[in-house]
């Protein structure tokens, strides 16, 4: 049987159970490094994730959160990329 994986929607650090990712603060957390928990990102395990902001697309989530985002809400690179579902 495989086990399934959970990544954080904010870093895209990878778990093998929600318990475990919930468990810790998370270094990229909107808030601030580790001033929240992981967050559980809701889609499925692709081969590219999109930004919801630009569209941008990276080969993981931890890429993808990793920079800052040209068209975030909060402003011109004020925010990181975020995972469309």
């Amino acid at each position: 049987m495989e086990m399934a994986n959970y990544y954080c929607k904010h870093c895209g650090q990878r778990f093998s159970s929600v318990n475990g990712l919930t468990a810790q603060t998370c270094p990229r957390h909107p808030d601030g490094n580790h001033r929240g928990r992981h967050e559980l990102y809701e889609g499925d395990e692709k081969s590219q994730y999109t930004c919801k902001y630009c569209g941008q697309r990276f080969s993981s989530i931890s890429g993808l959160t990793a920079q800052t985002c040209p068209r975030h809400p909060n402003g011109n690179h004020k925010g990181r990329h975020s995972p469309a579902l």
